[in-house]
């Protein structure tokens, strides 16, 4: 289980995304993860544990003017609680989150590297 939140628009992004995880947590208490478009820039923040740690790491990240940013809570049901297990995940051009298990992870992967 995981809770996914996302937003556009001109608010202070960072606390909407913070704020939409806090709802959730309790979808997820593993870890918790943001990304943030601002400006020309991603940036992205990851944290183990409760969303105390991610609001800790994101204590000096103040976002301006007009944004986009996803954000997600995670309960490890597959993969141990860490940050590299931890969403957002970052792909070629893009950042992603999803919530359930992947049964046939191995087969996709295949197909896509063929």
């Amino acid at each position: 289980m995981c809770g996914i939140v996302g937003y556009i628009g001109d608010e202070n992004i960072k606390e909407v995304l913070i704020d939409g995880l806090r709802e959730l947590e309790y979808r997820g208490y593993d870890s918790a993860g943001i990304a943030v478009l601002n400006g020309d820039e991603i940036h992205s923040y990851k944290a183990v544990g409760k969303l105390k740690n991610l609001e800790e790491k994101t204590k000096s990240f103040n976002p301006h003017a007009f944004g986009m940013g996803i954000g997600h809570t995670r309960w490890a049901t597959h993969g141990k609680p860490t940050e590299i297990n931890a969403h957002p995940h970052l792909g070629a051009f893009s950042y992603v989150v999803h919530n359930g298990i992947i049964e046939n992870y191995q087969e996709i992967k295949k197909e896509l590297q063929q």
